[in-house]
């Protein structure tokens, strides 16, 4: 994308976020990565009129191959993480979340946004005030509820017990402050009970393995007793998974996470084939999937810090809330969550 025209979406975005005249915002880049991004963003907050500054941290020593979601980069650098405490706002262009660093910066009030996917998508997927009321709507109907059951015509049907965890909403941005999100998204999700979580799902071809970014071939079905994955059963996708929550050498890596459902009707389930290079946001928000994750729950207050994470979006799917039928085999049922044409 041509940097002027980044420019301009960078600026609507902190325009969203609330920045002006005042404040002070914060890029944060690691090693060679997305320098593009943080002179969009510096350049964007100082013509909102705020004080900026870019703190760039130096590439990981080593790679694992496999990531490990938690290591911020900042953890052996106090002065930094004080440094990102005492401003207004903070573009995160490393992905912190998970961390004990991010949880203090936010804590401190610093209100915390991720940008990390392609230039293109950020464009397409500009948040708008719209969609953060149909996000928030959802989030206002999860978490009043007890219970969620999950079905699908491939034999899924797990239960979440829901009510120890509080309900989280990601739109794309964030006026708020110590509020965070990621730019593109929209989702609303929650925890189960550590122990409250059993069923079976059965990921269906088609269905999105994350981080992996590739598409489920083959059926896998995951047995889950008590908010674990006690067996997981298939071809060549159940065994690259187990071969994958395996290698972390941590049982916490098979716990049941974060789940929730996608809003935004212009994400594309496709979207891997057309933004190799990004983290997979888009396919996390396309309208109608059902998501759950593996692994990590700390991000809503829980004990599970594993750095071996999970999230699949699922296609195609029902979901109910107190036996109330929300996603209706991929399709919202209620009408304040639909687009507004379409109402």
């Amino acid at each position: 994308m041509d940097q002027n025209l980044f420019n301009d979406i960078c600026r609507q975005q902190l325009q969203l976020s609330g920045v002006h005249e005042g404040e002070t915002v914060a890029v944060l880049t690691r090693g060679a990565e997305r320098g593009e991004y943080a002179d969009a963003f510096l350049w964007a907050a100082q013509q909102l009129g705020a004080s900026t500054f870019h703190l760039r941290l130096p590439p990981p020593a080593s790679a694992s191959g496999a990531w490990a979601v938690g290591d911020s980069g900042l953890g052996d650098i106090p002065l930094a993480v004080e440094a990102l405490k005492s401003v207004d706002m903070l573009v995160d262009c490393t992905f912190l979340l998970f961390s004990p660093e991010q949880f203090a910066i936010q804590d401190a009030g610093t209100r915390i946004l991720t940008a990390v996917e392609p230039p293109e998508l950020l464009a397409r997927l500009m948040p708008t005030t719209e969609l953060r009321e149909r996000v928030e709507y959802g989030a206002d109907l999860l978490a009043k509820a007890q219970t969620m059951r999950i079905t699908s015509p491939a034999g899924t049907d797990v239960t979440y017990r829901l009510g120890v965890y509080p309900t989280m909403s990601e739109y794309g941005y964030t006026d708020t402050p110590g509020r965070w999100d990621h730019w593109p998204a929209a989702f609303v999700f929650t925890g189960g009970a550590d122990d409250g979580v059993d069923g079976q799902i059965v990921l269906s071809p088609g269905d999105v393995l994350l981080p992996f970014n590739t598409y489920v071939q083959t059926p896998v079905t995951l047995r889950i007793e008590q908010g674990f994955i006690r067996d997981i059963r298939g071809g060549l996708d159940a065994e690259l998974l187990s071969s994958y929550i395996r290698s972390f050498d941590d049982p916490r890596g098979y716990g049941m996470s974060h789940v929730g459902w996608g809003l935004d009707e212009r994400a594309h389930w496709h979207g891997l084939t057309q933004f190799p290079g990004g983290m997979g946001m888009e396919l996390r928000s396309f309208y109608g999937n059902v998501m759950f994750s593996i692994g990590p729950n700390n991000e809503l207050g829980g004990p599970n810090d594993t750095p071996c994470h999970f999230d699949i979006p699922m296609r195609g799917n029902s979901l109910y809330l107190d036996d109330e039928l929300v996603v209706d085999q991929g399709e919202l049922t209620i009408p304040e969550m639909k687009p507004v044409a379409t109402r």
